[in-house]
């Protein structure tokens, strides 16, 4: 099966093929394209490369996430996040290819007690989380066959993330001072890629018409406040920390260009039902992360 996944230098796009190969899923053949090898902000570059490959599948892991900076730069956040998308689809419509895109718990506002479902109403209280929306609408317009796959605070050993940024502030600071009142679920890339495999070859099989959106993330929820202190305290015997004391605030004592959900735990429940997997230990997984190979060389 020949999947062509976008945004192969992304976090999850750097884990997919390390994941087949994991799984010895030999007959899975990953095409990555990386934004250097292909510009899908436009639509006769995607057509073509998508209509000379003929992939069994294609997986948009390609995104604009800079959350703060797409204050600013909304003209680039939506070419990337929105019109994007919206080209795959049409392009995977054209070729009869079933397409499954990556978006994020930021389509929601926040304000609900509970987890999110897949059919909670959506109303992004920020740039990034609108761009996602409006590219989940697109994939939705434009290909009948599609998966959306919404997730939540991505961590993992390729890429900027939470992760590195913790590491970092301890080796420079004394104290952190570090939200507590946003819940959410921390979720590895390792594990989305794994999420992305059985997806794969469920979705490529004949019959297969559980099309729609769905939610992956890992367990439990947690702030970042509690996600801060267990990656200090695992990494603790690897880096020279300066950090003495973790500090738990409100999002008031920490004003940011764009608004956070204060709430994005999300319900995974159907995907569950419909492919059987199960949501990751993201403890486990970022122990798993500070083992990989690469990690020490990513964390300088």
């Amino acid at each position: 099966m020949k999947i062509l996944l976008l945004g192969a230098g992304g976090q999850v796009g750097r884990e997919l093929p390390e994941v087949v190969n994991q799984l010895r899923k030999n007959e899975i053949e990953i095409i990555g394209l990386d934004r250097s090898q292909l510009d899908i902000t436009r639509q006769d570059l995607v057509d073509q490369r998508i209509t000379a490959i003929q992939p069994a599948l294609v997986v948009n892991a390609a995104a604009y996430t800079a959350v703060d900076k797409a204050e600013q730069e909304a003209d680039l956040a939506f070419a990337v996040n929105r019109d994007a998308p919206g080209f795959i689809a049409k392009a995977c419509a054209n070729n009869d290819i079933p397409l499954v895109h990556i978006s994020t718990d930021y389509v929601f506002d926040g304000e609900k007690t509970g987890a999110y479902v897949e059919d909670d109403p959506a109303n992004p209280g920020s740039v990034y989380g609108q761009s996602k929306w409006e590219g989940e609408e697109a994939v939705r317009h434009n290909l009948e066959r599609h998966i959306v796959l919404r997730t939540s605070w991505v961590f993992g050993v390729y890429g900027k993330n939470f992760v590195y940024t913790m590491i970092r502030l301890g080796k420079q600071r004394e104290e952190l001072r570090i939200v507590n009142d946003q819940y959410g679920c921390p979720t590895a890339a390792n594990a989305i890629a794994r999420a992305l495999v059985e997806i794969s070859q469920r979705v490529t099989q004949e019959g297969f018409d559980n099309w729609g959106t769905y939610h992956y993330c890992g367990q439990p929820d947690t702030t970042w406040f509690h996600f801060a202190e267990a990656i200090i305290a695992v990494t603790k015997g690897k880096f020279d920390y300066n950090v003495q004391h973790i500090h738990p605030i409100a999002t008031r004592e920490f004003p940011t260009p764009a608004k956070r959900p204060q709430n994005s735990v999300l319900n995974c429940d159907k995907i569950r039902r419909i492919f059987g997997i199960e949501q990751a230990d993201w403890k486990h997984d970022l122990l798993s992360m500070i083992e990989h190979k690469h990690f020490l060389e990513m964390a300088q």
